[in-house]
């Protein structure tokens, strides 16, 4: 685990996916925590714990799967600005995800929050990842 906590937080729930496991645990931040209050929000997860043990504060994931085939409502995460490389963009060139489909989770001066929230607020900023 390096230093980026929201990759690590993207690897996690990627590997849980395939290999279809419900819960995923995170080291808890700030940002991890508020994008994960976005996928709740949206219906990407079921629930989250920000669980304290130890003076490490912990996040755990519980993933949303389908059918009995157990098909993940993510489908793909992706990484878009890195400690090596921001992206930043202003309200009218966020990108749209699919059409509008999938969402961008921006980090904006009002906070970390969907490409949809920055837009009707005008405000811009980096972009962290894809959703869909």
């Amino acid at each position: 685990m390096g230093n980026d906590t929201i990759a690590n937080m993207i690897t996690s729930i990627r590997n849980a996916n395939l290999g279809k496991i419900k819960t995923v645990r995170i080291p808890a931040t700030y940002t991890t925590i508020n994008i994960a209050k976005i996928l709740l929000r949206e219906g990407f997860i079921e629930n989250f714990i920000d669980n304290h043990k130890n003076a490490k504060d912990i996040l755990i994931l519980n993933l949303k799967y389908q059918g009995k085939k157990r098909k993940s409502y993510i489908t793909t995460l992706r990484r878009i600005s890195k400690p090596g490389l921001r992206i930043y963009s202003n309200h009218k060139e966020i990108p749209k995800v699919l059409g509008g489909m999938g969402i961008v989770i921006l980090s904006t001066s009002g906070g970390i929050m969907t490409d949809r929230e920055a837009r009707k607020k005008k405000i811009g900023g980096e972009l962290l990842c894809y959703v869909w």
